[in-house]
């Protein structure tokens, strides 16, 4: 464990420390495209972010190598040198499409050679698990397919997910640390060394996002851009690939007693953490929405609107902050839901909590207005929009002030008009005597 948390330390210190040198160079080489009417930021921000945390990840397999326990895994395993391969192809197509915005259709054909990639280097999906039937093994093709396709969809869906400052990189960040503690369970609990792959990607994945969301949040000083959201997707999907496709459940069986109960108790997990159903969930149903009401209004599918899931809850009066952790709220409660029920399906107090949160969060989004106060024990620790507002002292003065004398005043503010007007007639009546009389004394 203390490997692991070392190696998410230093992912996380490089991609911090990176990110502003970043910032500077994505200014200096006219990163930072105008804003559209789509997009929720009123200025110009700078992209490239994802380089950054390319290079934290390289950092973090780096650390990893020279480790005593994670050195083994390079030498037993060639998944990090393909995750490497596969992460450094989409990197580049990322960079190359924050600066130049390059055509859809070659994103999604750099994606699929990436994934290509990794499987040609032995990160490939081999076997399904299956309730009730058992692990079903697959054959090249079919794993190929499943495993390009399973890297496209999440890629997509993180790249989807990316429209508000910290958004993308929180989800993911959520979800990594489900699948690592997932992942360590498989691997230290049950001793399957096929899950410490997926262990030390998650880890790293959390050291990424954790460093680049300090200079994400609201209001972001730089976006990760696609060089970053389909990085951590290809990360994620690379996880999710390693932890389903490559442990064995007949060596769960052993723990569990028959391989049907294994695969029981490994599909509450693989089914939600396979990153595309926790991170797509709802952006897939805001995508076919955005499709049926732009062909509704008789325009194309790929017009650009603002309909989408995170427009409606700013458009609701949610915050910007308020809307993040909405989405936040939701994701930790799929993953975390699911992994806690893969510990124990027989419990009712798991499905009675999901319920129940899912509850609050239902009423979260009912009471867009209401805004949180931080107690006052904690105000110096909390960003000022938290802490409650202090009354001034004039006005505490005031309110202190007894009932009578606030209707003297407003009797005295309601005769003050008829004062000034009396005043100023008297005022203007002197002065025009004293000019007559002047003007008497030069005559004679």
């Amino acid at each position: 464990m203390r490997e692991y948390l070392l190696t998410l330390c230093v992912t996380a210190a490089v991609t911090y420390l990176l990110t502003g040198p970043v910032r500077k160079f994505a200014i200096v080489a006219g990163a930072m495209p105008e804003i559209r009417a789509r997009d929720v930021h009123r200025e110009p921000t700078p992209r490239l972010g994802g380089i950054a945390m390319f290079f934290g990840l390289c950092a973090g397999l780096l650390v990893a190598d020279h480790l005593t326990n994670l050195n083994q895994l390079f030498e037993k395993s060639n998944e990090p040198r393909a995750l490497l391969s596969g992460a450094a192809l989409i990197w580049l197509i990322g960079v190359l499409d924050d600066k130049f915005e390059i055509d859809a259709l070659i994103k999604l054909g750099g994606q699929m050679i990436a994934a290509g990639v990794m499987v040609m280097q032995g990160l490939t999906i081999l076997w399904l698990p299956i309730p009730g039937v058992g692990s079903v093994a697959l054959t090249q093709w079919q794993g190929t397919l499943l495993t390009v396709a399973l890297v496209v969809i999440t890629i997509n869906a993180v790249n989807f997910v990316d429209g508000l400052d910290g958004l993308a990189a929180g989800m993911v960040c959520i979800a990594g640390a489900a699948f690592f503690l997932y992942a360590y369970r498989i691997w230290y609990s049950y001793g399957i060394e096929a899950a410490a792959p997926a262990t030390l990607f998650s880890a790293i994945l959390m050291g990424m996002c954790l460093g680049f969301l300090p200079h994400n949040m609201h209001p972001a000083r730089i976006f990760m851009g696609d060089s970053g959201s389909m990085l951590i997707g290809l990360v994620l999907a690379a996880g999710a690939i390693s932890v389903t496709g490559q442990v064995d459940p007949d060596a769960l069986k052993l723990f569990a007693g028959s391989e049907k109960e294994a695969v029981h108790q490994t599909v509450p997990v693989y089914i939600p953490l396979l990153l595309p159903l926790t991170i797509i969930a709802v952006p897939a149903a805001d995508l076919i929405l955005a499709i049926v009401r732009r062909t509704w209004r008789g325009q194309s599918p790929f017009a650009a609107d603002r309909g989408h899931l995170h427009h409606r809850l700013l458009e609701i009066g949610h915050s910007h902050s308020r809307a993040v952790l909405i989405m936040y709220f939701w994701s930790a409660l799929i993953a975390f839901g699911a992994l806690t029920y893969s510990v124990n399906s027989a419990s009712m107090w798991i499905v009675l909590s999901v319920v129940i949160l899912s509850t609050l969060g239902l009423l979260l989004l009912l009471l867009p207005r209401f805004t949180p106060r931080a107690p006052r024990w904690a105000e110096a620790v909390v960003p000022p929009r938290y802490r409650r507002r202090r009354a001034p002292e004039t006005a505490v003065e005031a309110s202190s002030a007894p009932e009578a004398a606030g209707v003297d005043e407003e009797a005295s503010r309601e005769r003050t008009p008829v004062a000034a007007g009396v005043s100023g007639v008297n005022g203007a009546t002197a002065v025009g005597s004293r000019a007559r009389l002047a003007d008497r004394s030069r005559s004679r």
